[in-house]
């Protein structure tokens, strides 16, 4: 028996090594495709190429002799963005987020959201149109257009105007909402007495690799739901992608959806206005020469199937797109999905094959903040709420535990009466569990319990902008971030960073600390393990925690405790109402006590 609950603990650890490795991986793997292109009368359809939406937009100055003045700006001011569109190619380039800060302290800089090509991190959206017919004059990217309204704010729209002199007249009225929704509806006005043939797009890109989290349950990259189907594709995996396919990662034609770039807390992305419409939407990945090398270009476009026929006198050549550029709040995603029928715009946030999970999770989470006014005590509560839903199971389970502990004299007992003969002391083992009705693995059973609650109050901790800054009490200023104290230097006391001079490594903080004590008093409610091996390994088992929890969010070391300091409470509960019930067993007595014979087994009918 010894030896199956050995193999019974090996098989648990390793189970739950697979499980944090599987979940550490990418919530989804992205199959990438490409779809043959349609063609429309006749004529192959003009793609977002090197001549449409991927051509690298400049604001440089023209040839030599030819001074050019600086790019106009069209203000963009909104309750929770500001920032400035840039009439020299129609992009918006400059946008902040008003809520939100890059740091806790109150007066640290603003989120940047998108950025100028003039800066280190070029990030921008911009609108345009690729000539179908090979005549027709279209905006470029050093096109300077005219703004009619501005600034541009909710309820004030703006409409971007430029004429190509051949009877075309392009148009881009803009508008914004409340929150971090912009609406864009091109269109070209033909006054020519010949029918046009244009491809209108709009694209996000981005002219840098952006640095990204590196966490391995962390998708960062491009993301949508197209066609029904979540769409994921790493950074790495887009480079190897586009090396094969002419600088596309990934194509599809959809109805609908939406698709572009997601950091940890942050989205862009492009989503059709009608969402029964059949759309193309790209993720491309290709290489530019810079001062310093190849420097990476990703960028998300959508643009119709096909070529657009404007006729003479007439208007058309156009598509209505949204454009995302903000936090990913979980309600905000919520109602922009429900009131603009955006397909599953909350997988944005990245809750992992434990959606079912994660989510209702987050839900009482951020209920029970709004309730408190602190998300630490909402871990606090959910704890107690957790252990309530879980009681009678684990309470079973507690109970023969003690059951265990109580009967661990007359274990040890038959073990040395029977030691040369293991068989004859596991049936007797076995009598004694039946008669006292043990259950051998019941202690295995609160760790399974939380496995699933662990990973997904850990995932809700990473990928939800709701807790990011989000303080407890004393010296937790952020529960989504590490402890910052460190044991090795006296929490503070000593001048210097351990963890910076050991590279990560030494980093032992004080909520660490109490979750390994509460894990190590714990165990010493539990029975200890017959088997000397099972009984070190238990033994170290506070220890190993302790370290690998170290470098977690502050938030799930807390709940971790807590839940350990309630399991505690139970099991002292537990182990005091057995020890009334039964009384504790003398240990003299208790070797002399006789075991119930074992039942004989009923030998099967011959056939």
């Amino acid at each position: 028996m010894d030896q199956k609950r050995l193999f019974a603990a090996i098989a648990i650890s390793i189970g739950i090594l697979l499980l944090f490795d599987l979940y550490n991986r990418p919530a989804r793997e992205a199959q990438v495709q490409r779809q043959q292109q349609v063609e429309a009368a006749g004529q192959q359809a003009p793609r977002p190429g090197p001549d449409g939406p991927l051509r690298t937009p400049t604001d440089a100055a023209p040839a030599a002799g030819e001074p050019r003045a600086p790019a106009a700006r069209l203000p963009v001011q909104g309750p929770r963005v500001q920032g400035t569109l840039s009439l020299r190619g129609a992009r918006l380039d400059d946008l902040v987020l008003r809520d939100y800060r890059e740091t806790t302290a109150p007066n640290s800089p603003l989120v940047r959201m998108l950025a100028p090509r003039e800066g280190g991190a070029p990030y921008y959206a911009q609108w345009g149109w690729t000539s179908a017919d090979g005549r027709t004059a279209v905006p470029g990217n050093d096109t300077d257009w005219q703004a009619e309204g501005g600034p541009l704010s909710p309820g004030s729209p703006v409409t971007l105007r430029w004429d190509n002199g051949q009877g075309q007249i392009f148009e881009i009225v803009l508008s914004l909402d409340s929150d971090f929704m912009v609406t864009a509806e091109q269109r070209v006005r033909n006054t020519a007495a010949e029918p046009v043939s244009v491809l209108p797009w709009v694209r996000v890109r981005r002219e840098r690799t952006p640095p990204v989290e590196g966490w391995a349950v962390l998708h960062e990259g491009f993301t949508g739901v197209l066609d029904g189907r979540l769409r994921e594709v790493t950074y790495a995996s887009a480079k190897d992608e586009a090396a094969k396919r002419a600088g596309v990662a990934f194509e599809q034609e959809t109805t609908g959806g939406w698709a572009g770039f997601t950091d940890k807390y942050w989205l862009s992305a492009l989503a059709p206005v009608d969402q029964t419409a059949r759309v193309r939407a790209t993720y491309r990945a290709t290489q530019d020469p810079g001062p310093r090398g190849p420097e990476d270009r990703w960028q998300v476009d959508f643009s119709p199937t096909g070529p657009v026929q404007v006729p003479a006198g007439a208007t058309g050549g156009g598509q209505a797109v949204r454009l995302f550029a903000g936090a990913k709040e979980v309600h905000l995603l919520d109602r922009y999905q429900d009131r603009l029928g955006i397909p599953d715009f909350d997988k944005a946030v990245d809750f992992g094959w434990f959606y079912f999970l994660t989510k209702p999770f987050f839900y009482v989470l951020d209920w029970l903040a709004r309730l408190f006014g602190n998300f630490g005590v909402a871990i606090l509560v959910f704890t107690v709420i957790l252990k309530a839903l879980f009681f009678p199971l684990a309470n079973k389970a507690y109970k023969s535990m003690s059951r265990m502990k109580t009967f661990a004299p007359k274990m040890q007992e038959i073990r040395e009466r029977h030691k040369d003969d293991p068989a004859k002391a596991q049936g007797e083992m076995m009598a004694l569990y039946r008669a006292e009705k043990i259950n051998p693995a019941s202690g295995c059973l609160p760790i399974v319990i939380q496995i699933p609650v662990f990973f997904a109050l850990y995932k809700v901790l990473l990928v939800s902008i709701e807790m990011r800054h989000a303080p407890f009490f004393g010296w937790i200023k952020d529960l989504s971030a590490p402890d910052p104290t460190n044991v090795f230097n006296l929490f503070g006391l000593l001048p210097f960073d351990p963890a910076a001079l050991s590279g990560g490594y030494l980093h032992l903080p004080a909520w660490a600390l109490f979750m390994g004590v509460t894990m190590y008093l714990q165990q010493r409610l539990n029975p200890q393990p017959p088997d000397p091996v099972q009984a070190k390994i238990f033994q170290w088992m506070p220890v190993i925690f302790t370290f690998m929890l170290a470098s977690f969010p502050a938030g799930l070391v807390i709940y971790w405790a807590w839940n350990n300091l309630l399991s505690i409470a139970q099991q002292w509960y537990i182990m005091r109402l057995e020890k009334q019930r039964t009384g504790a067993p003398a240990p003299a007595g208790a070797a002399q006590t006789p075991l119930p014979p074992a039942k004989p087994k009923k030998k099967a009918p011959a056939e």
